[in-house]
């Protein structure tokens, strides 16, 4: 790869949890100063057709789960390396925050290696983008004195121990990617000594105008008669503080069961670095 030596600074930004309208005035700005734009599935199209800069080449670098077509993380890198070494203004535009749950740590090491500066912009983080939307207040006073951010994308990594201590504590417990494994997970931590009154709450497509938030105790979850699939993106908020969802709701769950994320699709550049 040949290198500009006067290499501009790469910024890689959050652009909040769907609702176009929660992106930071800095990453605003970023948008429109940007040459490249390397985008997540999970962002907005009226982030890209409103804010971007209208000349700036916009590469579609997203991932779904079970989907061939998503972008592997070696060619986001590429992509990150090569038009940052070219002296182009690089935007990494990542839905929610950049670092919770993203996969920023790839990403900083391969612009690490070649010396390229860098800056990070936080965005809304999905957990708190979706607990606001739906009148949840994550760590309420006298329903939890903390929070945890977890995934259970893959439930196998989730050991014995560990669920005996989710089953019981009184944390708030935000899953994240945990829409496909919901019956398990609310399976899992009756078997491991929750109470079965414990309240959990599954919202879709959070922050966008396809919100829907289903509330249930982890009994009345396991005792669906008519089981469905949650669209993602999906975030599960399991303790006291999902019950407040019922008094303090202010959005209106969709009528709709349309995705607001596009489903990816492989692009002509993918194919080529496959």
């Amino acid at each position: 790869m040949s290198q500009n030596k006067n290499l501009q600074k790469l910024i890689i930004a959050g652009a909040g949890p769907g609702d176009p309208e929660l992106i930071t005035l800095k990453t605003l700005r970023c948008l429109r100063e940007a040459e490249v734009i390397i985008t997540d599935r999970l962002v907005s199209d009226e982030i890209l057709e409103k804010y971007a800069n209208k000349t700036a080449l916009i590469l579609h670098a997203g991932k779904q789960r079970f989907k061939e077509s998503s972008t592997p993380q070696h060619i986001i890198n590429e992509l990150l390396v090569e038009y940052a070494l070219q002296g182009k203004k690089v935007l990494r535009l990542k839905g929610g925050d950049v670092s919770i749950f993203s996969n920023l740590l790839d990403e900083l090491q391969a612009l690490n290696k070649f010396n390229i500066p860098y800056e990070i912009i936080p965005g809304i983080t999905a957990a708190c983008g979706a607990a606001a939307y739906a009148g949840i207040p994550l760590t309420a006073r006298n329903h939890a004195n903390s929070v945890r951010f977890l995934t259970l994308h893959q439930p196998g990594l989730i050991k014995l121990d560990y669920w005996k201590e989710l089953a019981k504590t009184e944390d708030t417990l935000v899953f994240y990617m945990s829409g496909d494994n919901s019956d398990e997970l609310a399976d899992n931590l009756i078997r491991y000594g929750a109470e079965t009154d414990r309240h959990m709450a599954v919202i879709e497509q959070a922050t966008t105008p396809m919100q829907t938030v289903s509330c249930y105790s982890l009994k009345e979850f396991t005792g669906r008669i008519q089981k469905r699939s949650f669209i993602s993106p999906t975030i599960i908020i399991v303790g006291k503080v999902a019950a407040l969802h019922e008094e303090f709701r202010w959005n209106s769950n969709s009528e709709s069961n349309e995705p607001y994320f596009k489903p990816i699709k492989k692009t002509k550049e993918q194919e080529e670095r496959a």
